[in-house]
């Protein structure tokens, strides 16, 4: 199972890392799709929890696994994608894109100012803008905060690849024919 969550995890996590440098060296930075395309690919390296927990489940669970034992693999897997998500995010923003948070604020600033956003909205958008911009200067803050970017997609996709992929062991009603 440890070498299974392991290969699966890390090739998720490489494919995150790959996508996202990506990302972030041929996209407008401010755009409106990079955010969409980022999200793409968190999904697209997702896909690998997937074919990890049917990996077990045909391999080395001979053909059953329960929805707990799946959840637990994909979870790890989704872990360890995440973090090497993270340490990519670190690698790129300290490295490449150290002005990130000003130019994340300014444009959504720009952005709520050209949707006729009342001045109170804006004040408000602007100083919790301020509040990001602090946070972001502590790197146990930015890898906290990029974590939780990868991570929810990743509990979704363990939940419905744990349900789709459970198989009791005598194949009874549970039983999934991917």
């Amino acid at each position: 199972m440890k070498k299974t969550i392991l290969v699966y995890g890390l090739i998720s996590g490489a494919i995150a890392a790959v996508l996202m440098f990506g990302t972030v060296t041929l996209a407008n930075k401010t755009s409106e799709h990079s955010e969409i395309v980022g999200y793409a690919g968190i999904i697209l390296s997702f896909t690998l929890v997937f074919f990890g927990i049917k990996s077990y489940r045909d391999r080395i669970g001979n053909g059953s696994v329960t929805f707990g034992k799946a959840f637990t693999i994909g979870i790890l897997i989704a872990l360890i994608s995440s973090a090497c998500y993270v340490i990519a995010w670190l690698i790129v923003y300290y490295n490449f894109y150290p002005d990130f948070m000003d130019n994340y604020a300014a444009h959504a600033i720009e952005k709520l100012k050209a949707s006729g956003a009342s001045q109170e909205k804006i004040e408000a958008t602007m100083k919790q803008m301020d509040q990001y911009k602090e946070m972001y200067k502590n790197p146990v803050m930015v890898a906290a905060l990029t974590f939780m970017e990868p991570l929810p997609v990743g509990l979704i996709i363990t939940l419905i690849s744990s349900f789709v992929l459970k198989r009791k062991k005598d194949g009874g009603a549970d039983a999934a024919t991917a």
